[in-house]
């Protein structure tokens, strides 16, 4: 298993875009096989998480939360040369998060999340990811942690724009 080392609507409408167009353009210059690790954080950015694994493999965290709707994990070798470039917030992820997951196992999976917040009548902790904005509305995915940081369930809602 990895361990962890922490290394208006128009305008947020246009936020969006921008950070999408932009990391289309970073992704594409992004070659698996053949991009060192110095070339992927020169293009990227300093990772926001790293988990490393027993072998040296390494996977950032590259979140785009809470104004975008993707997180990118960047898996590098041993050999310090890209492997693989994840977007996380998939149905298929979403559908993975099951009860007694710890926060970490659901970190690994979704990357950082757009909101965590504490409810102390539920006594839990829910994260969530915003998953797709629509004229109006803004979807979320939730994952609920109860007091033992423990998953007890996840959800998902939607937030009206006004």
């Amino acid at each position: 298993m990895f361990r962890k080392v922490f290394a208006g609507i128009f305008l947020s409408g246009v936020i969006v875009l921008a950070l999408s167009a932009c990391d289309a353009d970073k992704l594409s210059k992004l070659k698996p096989g053949s991009t060192s690790a110095d070339e992927v954080r020169k293009l990227m950015g300093q990772p926001s998480l790293e988990w490393v694994d027993a072998e040296g493999t390494r996977v950032w965290e590259y979140p785009r939360m809470p104004e975008g709707i993707v997180n990118y994990m960047v898996v590098i070798g041993p050999d310090d040369v890209l492997r693989e470039v994840r977007q996380v917030l998939t149905e298929e992820n979403f559908a993975r998060v099951r009860p007694g997951m710890s926060t970490d196992e659901v970190r690994y999976l979704l990357g950082r999340p757009a909101h965590e917040r504490y409810f102390s009548l539920q006594r839990e902790t829910v994260w969530d990811w915003k998953i797709k904005v629509e004229p109006g509305m803004t979807w979320y995915f939730n994952v609920h942690f109860n007091q033992h940081g423990v998953v007890s369930k996840t959800s998902t809602n939607f937030v009206p724009k006004g």
